[in-house]
C-alpha cells in the first residue's frame, strides 16, 4: 500500500470539536492537559493530520474521557 498523496482524504474523520463541546472544553485547555500544542491539535481537528502517536491518542482519549472510535471515526 503505498502512503497518501498530500490532498488525497485519509476517510478518517476527528471528531474533537464535538468531544470538546460535549464536554464544555477548549482546544487550548486540552492542549494544556495533552502537552500537544494547540496548532497540532487543530490540525488533528480539521482532518488535516496525517498521523498521530499512540501516546498522544491515549492522552487525547484520556483527557476526554473517551475511546479511540469516539474520537476517530471513518468517513465515508
Amino acid at each position: 500500500m503505498s502512503p497518501a498523496e498530500e490532498d488525497e482524504l485519509t476517510g478518517i474523520h476527528c471528531r474533537l470539536d464535538e468531544l470538546l463541546a460535549a464536554r464544555g472544553m477548549t482546544l487550548t485547555r486540552l492542549s494544556e492537559i495533552v502537552g500537544v500544542s494547540v496548532v497540532n491539535l487543530s490540525i488533528l481537528k480539521n482532518d488535516r493530520a496525517r498521523a498521530i502517536r499512540y501516546s498522544t491518542l491515549s492522552a487525547i482519549c484520556r483527557a476526554l474521557d473517551c475511546e479511540v472510535g469516539e474520537l476517530l471515526v471513518r468517513a465515508d
